[in-house]
């Protein structure tokens, strides 16, 4: 588990999705109890209250808190919810500290609270947030994995059961509501961000706040009602409503969910719901999610954008609407993954049910399955991996379904029989959507035979995209993750003859066929992630001609010569990302940076590099890439020592990230990256200082650094002169000082 550091000096409110007003007091509370408790045994903290008062809010900004990394040497998040099990609890307790669990995936309970309890025994204290508790065994179970060594464990819980909360601590911490003052100043702030309320808006605004019953969810949903209305008839509205309903704390929020979903269009409307078909508090890819909308239809076509700008517009707009809680963001600033709060979820469950969006097949209470055959209302199924193989026992057959998905966060692949593969080929003939990465996939007469799809994702020992896959002339998406021991995987299928192709994902390198007829109409392929380098054609790449996104990973020598298939990147004249990820297996030769790499790449605003081993003073020809606003060097991506960027290079560049580099020496002026925003350093360990220079930059509002030990203090003179200047910085360091001098 990596503690972090933060550092924040804020000018004016902040809107991270972490922060809610009037919780500063409620968080010094808990940590005090956390801190100060017994000494040397195991202490619980339950934080106990109903649904939208902020529990899992509360339980984020502690668990974030800088304080707590002087206080514990290691500090673990874990889900937990209605439908857990001890084995997975476990297993997620166990991830934070070892990267790969492959080993224990078969082992039972018992033997893996012993490995957790082993582990933690070599280190200091420890705290664990259990988030979501529904009943005491949960707990009984947890308290096992920590050793007997009297260093004082914390476990912290959130519940909405006070019987569960009072199990283990007859004093739990229950959660206050929002007094009506700090209600309108959450409300502000989710309506108008940075701005202040309008004086004639805010009579009618504390009236809504004070109706709102002190809970946050409440508070943050009618915000999104409220959010881009300026009148104040519209706002009396609001109050009318919100007044009628007479709230009380023990009701349900979906009516005030209502009202913001009664203010989206219809399409944005489907498009919210849709996102219920994911599992309860999954962490759900922002890609995934746009391209499934596309796939089913949800996006209409627009003049001048493309389907997945459209797509990404309505996911902004959930996102500040507070519909959709956005979890991390990409290092351009969009969404990376998001959630839907689980009273959000549930709502959008219920809807979608009763709209027949889509239909969860879950086991009744005499573990019967509900009938699809019988009904062609529902044309999407979701289930959880668990319950596949019984409902499959059933053999279902529905020729009205188009779409069936299978999520799951657990670590085990689920490996069903090849009959059963083949039942989900037969059971729905007409399928366009089709999830299912939790299960080790094969292929069948039957599936060949799925001609309406346009969207795949699924996983197994895949060696080699045959040629019947060429038929799937509807196909969009493809995501293939294989297990194969293969380093490629040989795409034998022509995929120029899917004119509808637009996304090709592969978990390792694609050896693409060449185009069978080169002229015609080009490929609708957007991204191609990942491709070997011997792909990279000249008439490969100009059937490719509308690439936005490119990721070749292989022996990059051949490539990056001045005659390499390099110089055909020039076909792609839409590219904004790529990465060049060399195998630096056998590498018997220096690789240079082509001269007239900028030209080749005009339009790419991000640029990952890793394993290229390009020497420092070859960096300036990356300065001359006109639209690069990313950069991420990535494992020896660069060699050598020292680092002087001339001056004014780098134009546009935003973020910047050097990671496991052997840099000593980096000289730099403000002028090197005049609008550097966000600055992340990891594991180079032997770099002396960051340029203090840098301090003098004003977009720079963010930098972390992860194992970059030396570099700690010149980084602390940055932060300094940026508390001087009364600008909003963030600045993290892992790991913490004190942990690191105690380890050294």
């Amino acid at each position: 588990m990596q503690s972090v550091f933060y550092y924040y000096v804020k000018k004016g409110p902040s809107l991270d999705d972490d922060e809610v007003v009037g919780f500063d007091d409620e968080v010094n509370k808990v940590i005090k109890r956390l801190v100060e408790g017994p000494a040397e045994s195991l202490a619980i903290i339950p934080v106990v209250g109903m649904p939208g008062l902020g529990k899992t809010t509360l339980a984020r900004k502690i668990y974030n808190d800088s304080t707590l990394s002087f206080e514990f040497f290691s500090i673990l998040w874990v889900y937990v919810g209605q439908e857990y099990k001890i084995k997975d609890i476990y297993l997620r307790i166990l991830k934070h500290f070892k990267n790969s669990l492959d080993e224990y995936l078969n082992e039972d309970e018992g033997t893996l609270a012993k490995v957790i309890s082993g582990f933690m025994s070599k280190g200091g204290r420890c705290l664990i947030v259990l988030d979501d508790v529904w009943e005491e065994n949960v707990i009984d179970h947890v308290k096992k994995v920590f050793p007997e060594n009297k260093k004082g464990h914390r476990i912290m819980m959130t519940t909405r059961e006070l019987p569960v909360a009072a199990y283990v601590n007859p004093d739990p911490h229950n959660l206050k509501f929002l007094t009506p003052k700090e209600s309108f100043e959450l409300l502000v702030k989710r309506v108008f961000g940075e701005g202040s309320c309008p004086d004639k808006l805010k009579d009618v605004g504390k009236r809504i706040a004070g109706n709102c019953g002190g809970v946050p969810l409440v508070v943050v949903v009618i915000a999104g009602a409220l959010a881009g209305r300026s009148n104040t008839t519209e706002w009396e509205v609001v109050e009318r409503n919100v007044a009628q309903l007479a709230f009380s704390v023990n009701k349900d929020c979906g009516v005030f969910v209502e009202m913001s979903y009664d203010r989206l269009s219809q399409e944005m409307q489907t498009c919210f719901l849709y996102c219920g078909i994911f599992p309860r508090d999954f962490d759900i890819p922002a890609w995934k999610l746009i391209r499934t909308w596309i796939a089913e239809g949800l996006i209409k076509p627009q003049q001048s954008y493309t389907l997945e700008e459209i797509a990404e517009h309505h996911l902004n707009d959930l996102v500040n609407r507070n519909l959709v809680i956005m979890l991390q963001k990409r290092s351009d600033g969009q969404i990376k993954t998001c959630r839907l709060h689980g009273m959000l979820h549930e709502f959008c469950r219920r809807k979608a049910a009763n709209k027949w969006l889509f239909q969860e097949i879950c086991t009744a209470a005499d573990n019967s399955f509900p009938s699809i055959q019988d009904s062609d209302t529902c044309r999407r199924l979701c289930i959880q991996p668990s319950t596949l193989c019984d409902f499959l026992s059933t053999k279902p057959s529905a020729e009205h379904v188009r779409s069936f998905y299978c999520f799951s966060s657990k670590q085990k692949q689920t490996e069903l029989s090849p009959n059963d593969i083949k039942l989900i080929h037969k059971a729905f003939p007409l399928m366009r959507v089709l999830d299912v990465e939790p299960l080790k996939f094969l292929f069948s007469k039957d599936f060949n035979n799925l001609f309406h799809l346009r969207y795949i994702a699924i996983s197994g020992d895949i060696k080699a995209l045959l040629p019947p896959f060429g038929n799937f002339w509807n196909l969009q998406t493809l995501i293939l993750n294989t297990s194969t021991s293969e380093p490629t995987l040989d795409v034998k299928a022509d995929i120029w003859n899917m004119l509808q192709l637009r996304h090709l994902h592969t978990n390792i390198p694609a050896k693409l066929p060449s185009p069978t007829i080169t002229t015609g109409k080009p490929s609708s392929l957007q991204t191609l992630s990942m491709v070997a380098p011997e792909s990279c054609k000249k008439d490969v790449l100009a059937k490719a001609c509308h690439l936005k996104k490119l990721s070749i990973r292989g022996q990059m020598a051949a490539f990056l010569e001045s005659r390499g298939g390099i110089s055909n990147l020039e076909e792609l004249k839409c590219l904004e990302h790529l990465k060049l990820l060399n195998d630096i297996l056998y590498m018997n030769k220096t690789v240079q940076l082509p001269a007239a790499f900028f030209r080749l790449v005009r339009t790419v605003k991000k640029l990952t590099l890793a394993n290229t081993r390009f020497a420092w003073s070859e960096a300036e020809k990356l300065a001359e890439m006109e639209s690069l606003e990313v950069l991420k060097l990535k494992e020896n991506a660069f060699m050598g020592d020292t680092w002087k960027p001339e001056v004014g290079g780098f134009r546009k560049l935003q973020v910047l990230w050097i990671e496991k580099a052997e840099l000593e020496t980096w000289e730099a002026s403000n002028l090197s990256y005049p609008i550097l925003r966000n600055l992340v350093l990891v594991s180079c360990d032997k770099l002396n200082a960051i340029p203090i220079e840098l301090a003098d930059i004003p977009n720079l509002c963010e930098m972390k650094l992860d194992n970059t030990i030396k570099a700690v203090k010149s980084a602390k003179h940055i932060l300094e002169h940026k508390k001087t200047q009364n600008m909003v910085f963030k600045f993290s360091v892992f790991p913490p000082e004190s942990e690191s001098k105690a380890t050294q």
